[in-house]
């Protein structure tokens, strides 16, 4: 057994929702370990958004207990789930999240502005070394309105790498591209994965499992389904083989 990352206990969220409590997450366990790929799928309803934002310190759970690398988050404050959220997690999101006219570097150093331990130089240095890691070495002072949706994305993935996290968080990472660019970012999240980074990606298209070593399903606040994938599938091998010139 390899070092556990995360772990839920038992975790449910309850809403008030006018007279009516709406029962979000209902008893919620499960372990992720160090260098698992975990793709978290539901439909609308299911619970997925709220699991999200517990996994991302975002929200706290009514009940249950979280931990991330071996801290409990539900006692703490929002400022040290904050000062937690970004040592501990990187995030990707579908819309990118990224600062309008403002370079990929600038983009990428915004994380470790909050660390004061870390000097300009060094900040510098370490946005540059992710932007590179991610095929974007050519694209160091472009703007983010003079990027594809692709680039910025790898420029999101660059951003959330940046910290070193213990997991990264994929919200939904390939819902804004084509399938062409959809499956490059997929190539490099398998990339990551094989080099040993913590994925967790959620999602509502059931094909991205197919790319991921786990699967974890929800359906009204409960986990209906959780297993390892015996056969992943090689994102590259999937791109080879599209057509050149799609227009999906």
């Amino acid at each position: 057994m390899g070092k556990t990352v995360i772990e839920l206990q038992n975790i449910k969220r309850n809403f008030q929702v006018g007279d009516e409590t709406v029962h979000a997450l209902r008893g919620i366990s499960f372990k992720i370990e160090e260098g698992e790929f975990v793709t978290i799928m539901g439909t609308s309803g299911s619970g997925k958004s709220t699991l999200l934002n517990t996994l991302g310190c975002l929200d706290t759970p009514t009940s249950g207990e979280y931990f991330l690398d071996g801290v409990s988050v539900r006692t703490m404050t929002k400022p040290q789930r904050a000062i937690l959220r970004n040592r501990k997690i990187g995030f990707v999101f579908q819309n990118y999240n990224l600062l309008p006219k403002t370079t990929a570097i600038e983009n990428v150093e915004l994380p470790l502005m909050y660390n004061p331990s870390v000097s300009a130089a060094e900040r510098r240095r370490r946005a540059i070394d992710a932007l590179i890691a991610v095929g974007l070495g050519d694209r160091l002072e472009h703007k983010s309105n003079q990027m594809s949706g692709g680039q910025m994305q790898r420029v999101a993935i660059a951003r959330a790498l940046v910290n070193n996290p213990a997991v990264i968080l994929a919200d939904e990472a390939t819902g804004n591209l084509d399938t062409r660019t959809s499956f490059e970012i997929l190539v490099l999240f398998q990339e990551l994965h094989n080099e040993g980074r913590t994925i967790i990606f959620v999602t509502h298209n059931p094909d991205i499992a197919q790319y991921s070593s786990r699967n974890i399903r929800l359906r009204d606040g409960h986990v209906i389904e959780d297993k390892k994938n015996d056969k992943i599938l090689s994102a590259a091998e999937a791109l080879a083989a599209l057509p050149k010139n799609t227009d999906d």
